[in-house]
């Protein structure tokens, strides 16, 4: 372990680190940040209000039209001269949704990423592929930041330039990688391509995440490259990678660095708490942030929280994986379904590669699902490269009985030859919807 003391501190220990924490936090954004103070004054609290974890809830939400309508600085908690890096993440706007870190920031943020990295099995020694993008996302940097910190040796090449990826992989032979899943099969893809066996290289774990990926994508991974895929979570609103990890010894749940973080579980449509074990909507508090305090985030992740012991020695609240997202699921004729959970069943289904795409369709008034997959080189040219053969029309169906079988709905399927689907540089998009004029990515 990075920090043993806190990664295996009691639970009374843990509150109180987080108590203490919170109360500065909330002092802090009521006295420098006028959007909390209104909201804040709104609701008739003040800071002496809060005198356990519990009075959180007495708290304001805090949502991502926030960071548009406060756009660019107006949820900075320091001036902009205790600035030293700006980050941010895309927005519907056009407009980024910025966040800031202080120096102080910086190093926790390291601290936190160092930590997530041991916790994945990682160790100074090691040579580190960075394949997240650098820039103004927190994927490629955020990682870095914990590699330095740790003093591992960072291959800080990021997203893109596969074959390149693939030779330095081949002659550096780092033990570590990380990238988003949906990248990392790519490169695999790639290295399948070129006729080297993925199960060769130096590598022994893999930090993947900031795209939701199932426990079938990791099963292929794993299989594919004889490594361990562990899940990282965060978000840039509330500090980037690291907020929480997977350890490898156990790869069941990720441990959520609540000294920096106090998680809540609630029903997304009552805003009511619920309890752990319960899946709903994770909501966020920072606790040791200088430049940007966010109080009561609400992610729109959908999870559910343990406080057990975990199998490693960690005591820290773990999450489970990100089922979804509220705005990623779809509503199809009365029933709910998140793309990872088409994903699962989907990659359970032999003479497919595991790359799709779930377009939103229209026919007349009523709304439906195309699942746009692609057969195995294997099998097409069994086939003779016929897209019409009785085969295909059998897959079609099995996929088709399938997701109606265990996600209870009906889709249309489009099986495409191999190679044809798009892949991705960073973040897979999954989900098209169609139905409108201009068809935008989901």
């Amino acid at each position: 372990m990075y920090n043993p003391e806190i990664e295996t501190a009691s639970r009374a220990q843990m509150e109180e680190w987080q108590l203490g924490n919170l109360k500065s936090t909330v002092e802090k954004v009521y006295n420098h940040v006028d959007f909390y103070k209104k909201k804040f004054d709104e609701l008739g609290i003040k800071p002496e209000d809060i005198q356990s974890l519990e009075d959180i809830m007495k708290l304001p939400f805090t949502i991502k039209k926030d960071f548009r309508d406060t756009y660019p600085y107006g949820l900075f908690a320091e001036p902009i001269e205790k600035i030293h890096r700006i980050h941010g993440s895309s927005g519907t706007s056009g407009k980024p949704t910025i966040v800031g870190y202080t120096e102080n920031d910086l190093k926790n943020w390291g601290i936190i990423v160092a930590r997530a990295i041991v916790a994945a099995g990682g160790k100074k020694s090691d040579v580190f592929h960075n394949a997240y993008g650098y820039g103004l996302f927190t994927g490629g940097l955020g990682l870095h930041q914990g590699a330095d910190e740790l003093g591992v040796a960072i291959v800080p090449i990021s997203g893109g330039n596969t074959e390149r990826q693939i030779t330095l992989i081949n002659d550096l032979k780092p033990r570590g990688i990380c990238g988003t899943p949906s990248y990392i099969l790519s490169i695999v893809e790639k290295m399948e391509d070129m006729g080297i066996d993925p199960r060769e290289t130096n590598l022994e774990y893999g930090i993947l995440g900031a795209e939701a990926w199932s426990e079938e994508m990791r099963a292929t991974l794993e299989k594919k490259l004889n490594f361990k895929a562990v899940d990282i979570y965060g978000l840039s609103e509330i500090m980037g990678p690291g907020v929480a990890i997977e350890c490898h010894e156990e790869q069941n749940g990720l441990h959520i660095a609540e000294d920096h973080f106090y998680v809540e579980v609630i029903d997304p449509d009552t805003l009511s708490p619920l309890a752990d074990g319960e899946s709903g909507e994770l909501v966020f508090t920072s606790l040791q942030k200088e430049a940007l305090p966010i109080i009561r985030y609400r992610t729109g992740d959908i999870a559910s929280i343990t406080r057990e012991k975990c199998k490693c020695g960690r005591t820290t609240t773990r999450m489970s994986r990100v089922k979804g997202r509220t705005d990623d699921m779809i509503i199809i004729r009365g029933v709910n379904v998140f793309p990872s959970e088409m994903e699962r069943e989907l990659l359970q289904v032999s003479g497919l590669v595991p790359v799709y795409q779930i377009h939103l369709i229209r026919r007349g008034a009523m709304d439906g699902i195309e699942l746009h997959v692609e057969c195995e080189a294997v099998l097409y040219n069994e086939i003779g490269e016929d897209l019409k053969h009785d085969t295909i029309t059998a897959l079609k169906r099995k996929i088709q009985h399938q997701m109606k079988s265990t996600c209870l709905i009906s889709i249309d399927v489009v099986v495409n030859a191999p190679k044809t689907l798009p892949r991705s540089e960073g973040k897979a998009i999954r989900l098209v919807d169609k139905r409108e004029k201009n068809p935008v990515g989901v």
